[in-house]
């Protein structure tokens, strides 16, 4: 029995571009494996079923997403049934695995033995080696429960994309003084019989026998992953003022386009209402597949399974334009109730990739402080006060070192972001395999001091393995903070132009939620903070040929890198 109906997945959509066709997330599968379960049955071993939840975002509520068959009499069961989830690199998807033995027909679980449970985000699972996670069971006190053995796969029709040409014959004239300018629009079907939009050619001018660019679609924006799916195509006259004339339309499946070119991919082009009037009327030309060519695109999973480490560090604005930390007024003030907008968008972000991190140590930096004992100005310090070794254990670690160098340092001046990018290039530069990728989040409250240094910092670092992140806190205009996201104009220095896009820019009040829900604040602004990066570490990839390994290590290689990097403590800088 599954309860996957019930609770349809609620993750959002993604979109083609240029047109708005919605098509799906990447979607992983879940094998359930579990080992020494707890024995409940007197006369006979345990007859397990694994149970999924998911929580929303809102509400923390837990759902049940759906349930594996039942398994007879085992402690060890391989269960065959998969989940099937969309999978969201900047969303923190929490899971919940529970483990009941079935003594009855009943779908009511309380009426069964409950065996253990375990807690975990689907980027852990996604981030362990070789995609494979185990995890003990908890949940019953003074027993051993058991193991859970949760393995992720991504499914494969969501990774093909095929490159398609095609080309027409005696298409129908529909221009007076001249023959007509086809173009091609495709459709794939959907499940209730309507079409969606998912591709236009370019217009050939002037021709009744057109050939058309070759284009590339992702398979499942084609038909869904269902290859015997309809896909109507309509060919039209492009006419300038947009009321495009139609020719006609046919119809075929990705089965029959993977064919290649054959005698059975050439297709008449039909006009029914043409058809109805001339009894004559044959088609209106045909259009034929030249090529087609299916491409197994690598995905960002590919790299994290082979073993890729997402290394993070953070950076935060110590400058006296945030406020006394010991006032309300400040963004840096230490209330107890609640995190301010520094902890929060460092939590924010940093729970999410630290699931990317095998050993979730990061380095945590401050800049624009003057620091103890001499009072000597710094735009590169350690937070946990050790320049030789700034790492910290884990979110929590990264939030108590920031909290004790609010007690120790003074706010101060100016605000300089290239020190920072530079430490974290200088580690970057290191690493020419993709066996790491570095993300550096620097959260500031206002105006750059260093924007030409910053600027050429940004030009050269975006030819290593890094993104940055910039979150702005207060009230501030970010007019330079933006121009530094590239968005619209690509960042450039002295006439250098940076290699891509590295940068990411988000004001945080954007994202302060209305009702006060910080949890569901600190969801969105990872959604948006995040959601590029998988496209700028795939950029950098293939840019360099550098292609995911097969079978991942056995070490993370972060230690590696630290140690053949020069020794070069932090400096202090007046």
């Amino acid at each position: 029995m599954s309860a996957a109906s019930a609770f349809p997945n609620m993750a959002s959509i993604g979109e083609l571009d240029p047109l708005t066709a919605a098509i799906p997330a990447t979607k992983v599968e879940m094998t359930v494996s579990c080992r020494n379960l707890l024995d409940r049955d007197t006369f006979s071993k345990s007859d397990p079923i694994c149970v999924l939840y998911t929580q929303t975002v809102a509400s923390r509520e837990w759902r049940e997403f759906g349930r594996t068959e039942v398994i007879d009499n085992t402690l060890n069961p391989d269960f065959v049934r998969k989940f099937i989830l969309d999978y969201f690199f900047e969303e923190r998807q929490n899971l919940r695995f529970d483990l009941y033995d079935l003594d009855s027909k009943s779908e009511n679980l309380s009426k069964h033995d409950f065996l253990g449970q375990m807690y975990c985000t689907l980027g852990e699972v996604v981030g362990s080696p070789g995609s494979r996670m185990e995890r003990p069971l908890m949940g019953i006190p003074g027993k051993n429960c058991g193991t859970i053995i949760i393995k992720a796969e991504e499914l494969g029709n969501c990774r093909e994309s095929v490159l398609l040409q095609f080309c027409g014959n005696k298409l129908d004239k529909k221009d007076f003084f001249g023959k007509s300018d086809p173009f091609l629009v495709f459709y794939r079907s959907n499940e209730d019989g309507t079409y969606t939009i998912c591709h236009k050619t370019e217009v050939v001018k002037n021709t009744l026998d057109p050939v058309w660019q070759a284009f590339k679609i992702p398979v499942r924006a084609l038909c869904n992953g269902d290859y015997d799916r309809a896909i109507k195509i309509e060919v039209y006259d492009w006419d300038r003022d947009g009321g495009h004339d139609y020719i006609g339309e046919f119809k075929t499946s990705y089965r029959e386009l993977s064919k290649g070119q054959s005698q059975f991919n050439v297709w008449e082009v039909l006009n029914m209402k043409k058809k109805k009037k001339k009894k004559k009327y044959l088609n209106s030309g045909t259009v034929t597949l030249l090529s087609c060519l299916i491409d197994v695109e690598v995905t960002f999973l590919d790299y994290i399974k082979g073993g890729t480490q997402i290394n993070f560090t953070v950076a935060i604005d110590f400058t006296a334009s945030n406020g006394n930390p010991s006032q309300p007024t400040s963004l840096h003030y230490m209330n107890p109730y609640q995190l301010n907008a520094y902890a929060m968008a460092l939590r924010a972000v940093g729970e999410i990739i630290q699931d990317y991190d095998s050993d979730k140590m990061f380095p945590a930096l401050g800049f624009g402080a003057k620091l103890p004992p001499h009072g000597r100005v710094s735009h590169e310090f350690a937070l946990n006060g050790n320049p030789e070794n700034p790492y910290c254990s884990g979110i929590e670690g990264v939030l108590e070192a920031y909290y004790q160098s609010l007690k120790s340092v003074r706010l101060y001046g100016p605000t300089f972001f290239s020190p920072v990018i530079n430490h974290v290039a200088r580690y970057a530069s290191l690493v020419k395999d993709g066996s790491e990728y570095f993300i550096l989040l620097i959260i500031s409250d206002g105006v750059i001091s260093d924007m030409a240094q910053t600027k050429e910092s940004i030009v050269n670092a975006s030819c290593l393995p890094m993104s940055i992140i910039i979150v702005g806190v207060g009230s501030a205009e970010f007019d330079e903070m933006i121009e530094l996201d590239g968005d619209e104009v690509r960042i450039s220095s002295r006439g250098r132009f940076a290699e891509r896009d590295i940068v990411q820019f988000v004001p945080f009040r954007d994202y302060v939620d209305p009702r006060g829900n910080h949890i569901l604040s600190m969801a969105r602004l990872a959604k948006d903070v995040l959601a590029e990066i998988p496209d700028q570490f795939l950029h950098y990839m293939r840019t360099r040929g550098i292609k995911p390994n097969l079978s991942p290590p056995f070490y993370s290689s972060k230690s590696l890198s630290a140690l053949a990097l020069p020794a070069h403590p932090l400096q202090t800088q007046i």
